[in-house]
């Protein structure tokens, strides 16, 4: 019974980070991919930083982030939202710079304006792209929490995760328990994963080809 209860504690301490870390990721990624997507320069310049900064591993980064911010849940949100951001700043940023020129043409003839052709033309454009990075963020958010759990979680006051859980269950060599904290771990991947797989049907299905494939 001990073991349910933790475990029951730390899954809810996992998905709260993990949906903080995704919410972020697309929040922000979708902020910058419109950033780098307004300015030829500045996509020069700033989109290497990005590669940087996801080509830098998370073990390195974790104790950073652990002397910036502490242990606990935000610092594993932070770990959560930087393995994700990446795949949404891409996708977007893609979608966004690849709009059909004859379209965007079309729009000049018509007098449209930047805001309009952002509005009405990029980014329906570009919503495929952008759910397809969402999908893959959606993948990497709950691992992001778990393994940020395990480089700067913490068990006081009742914060320990998933990540930290398997820790302790490992080092007791409470087996079956480890094998719990997998199978959580592998359903809120698969649950993060259906819902963006549903948004972007619920988005899509009306008018873009990509939606048959989240059918199928």
């Amino acid at each position: 019974m001990e073991e349910k209860a933790l475990l029951w504690t730390a899954t809810i301490n996992t998905f709260q980070a993990a949906v903080l870390g995704f919410m972020s990721a697309v929040t922000v990624g979708l902020l910058i991919a419109l950033l780098l997507a307004s300015s030829t320069a500045l996509k020069r310049g700033v989109y290497p930083w990005v590669l940087v900064l996801q080509m830098t591993p998370i073990v390195i980064l974790a104790p950073i982030i652990a002397i910036w911010f502490d242990q606990g849940l935000f610092s594993i949100m932070v770990v959560s939202f930087l393995m994700g951001f990446f795949p949404i700043v891409a996708n977007t940023t893609l979608g966004l710079t690849s709009t059909d020129q004859n379209l965007i043409e079309l729009f000049a003839i018509s007098r449209a304006s930047k805001f309009q052709e952002l509005l009405f033309l990029r980014i329906p454009f570009a919503l495929p792209h952008f759910l397809t990075g969402a999908k893959i963020a959606a993948t990497l958010a709950p691992i992001g929490a778990i393994v940020g759990d395990m480089f700067v979680g913490t068990s006081a006051n009742g914060q320990a995760g998933l990540g930290f859980l398997t820790l302790i269950f490992r080092d007791k060599a409470n087996v079956p328990a480890v094998y719990a904290c997998a199978a959580i771990a592998c359903v809120m991947g698969f649950l993060f994963v259906g819902l963006i797989t549903y948004l972007q049907w619920l988005l899509l299905h009306r008018w873009h080809d990509s939606a048959f494939d989240a059918e199928s």
